[in-house]
């Protein structure tokens, strides 16, 4: 009997379990497989946004995006993503570093330094726009003003500098994301680990790169695969700031499929730009995530 009732309660106690994890599969299964099915579907029929899934063309909407103008825009994504999210993890470390070390006023530093991240994407792009135009630019008139530029530059309308311009203005935004983060993980080391380095004579900077760093390398990892990925998604810097010029020198891959899909209404061709994109991020970022492990276990270890 008491057996029965064991296996009962342990019955019951799955069954509640399972009765509260439901409303998060089913929200997982509706907010995450069935765009991915849409658009695997999308990607091997003929659509439109006004008649979706006309017919099945296979693999052909595919094939035209491997050989069309998309697979350099993937590349120009790639060269953009990957350059912008090492130098704002660099960047946030050390924004992260002084913040530990600030004792004076250190509650108001951290909020303004955290104002871009709390800034629409869209005013940022503008204030940016402004800021570089050739007459009237702040960054113009300061550069030929202590001599730097002889004359005004159209930074958004010549390559590389609109690319330059784009890596910029997204630092500007995410470098608070990854500070913050990067902020949480430096405070949660032990102090002793800090202090007992500071006592065998190491000085800060060696104390940073042999102590905390090695511990801090899985936190870090972390960091860098989520802002990857948010690096591969920009859309509205490229919208606002460039259009994707001058020519397509600034068209990545999220405003290509914005330009298939809204302006030529191609939802199958769009759909195979966007299973193009998943498989790339997927590549670039599979190797982080491994590192990310190995480290793991080794800093676990």
């Amino acid at each position: 009997m008491k057996k029965a009732k064991r296996k009962s309660s342990q019955s019951d106690i799955r069954r509640t379990a399972w009765l509260m994890c439901a409303p998060l599969v089913v929200t997982l299964l509706v907010i995450g497989l069935y765009p991915g099915v849409y658009m695997v579907s999308s990607a091997l029929s003929k659509s439109s946004l006004a008649r979706p899934f006309q017919k099945f063309v296979g693999t052909s909407n595919i094939e035209f995006a491997l050989t069309g103008d998309y697979v350099s825009s993937l590349w120009r994504t790639a060269a953009f993503a990957v350059p912008a999210s090492m130098l704002q993890m660099v960047l946030g470390v050390a924004i992260a570093l002084l913040l530990v070390r600030m004792t004076r006023f250190s509650t108001i530093w951290r909020s303004m330094i955290f104002i871009p991240m709390m800034t629409p994407p869209i005013m940022i792009g503008i204030a940016w726009k402004l800021m570089l135009l050739p007459q009237g630019g702040l960054v113009n008139g300061v550069m030929t003003g202590i001599g730097v530029l002889s004359e005004p530059i159209s930074f958004l309308g010549q390559m590389p500098h609109a690319m330059f311009a784009l890596v910029l203005a997204d630092t500007w935004q995410w470098t608070p994301f990854v500070a913050l983060l990067s902020y949480a993980a430096i405070k949660s080391l032990p102090d002793d680990i800090r202090q007992a380095a500071y006592m065998d004579g190491a000085s800060p900077m060696r104390t940073f790169f042999s102590v905390q760093l090695p511990l801090l390398m899985p936190a870090l990892l972390g960091i860098f695969l989520i802002k990857l990925i948010l690096a591969f998604k920009v859309f509205d810097l490229v919208f606002v700031l460039t259009q994707g010029g001058p020519g397509i020198g600034t068209n990545l891959a999220s405003y290509s499929i914005y330009r298939t899909l809204l302006q030529n209404y191609d939802v199958g061709y769009a759909g195979a730009q966007v299973l193009l994109l998943v498989i790339l991020v997927s590549i670039i970022t599979l190797p982080v995530m491994m590192l990310h492990k190995r480290v793991q276990e080794h800093t676990e270890g």
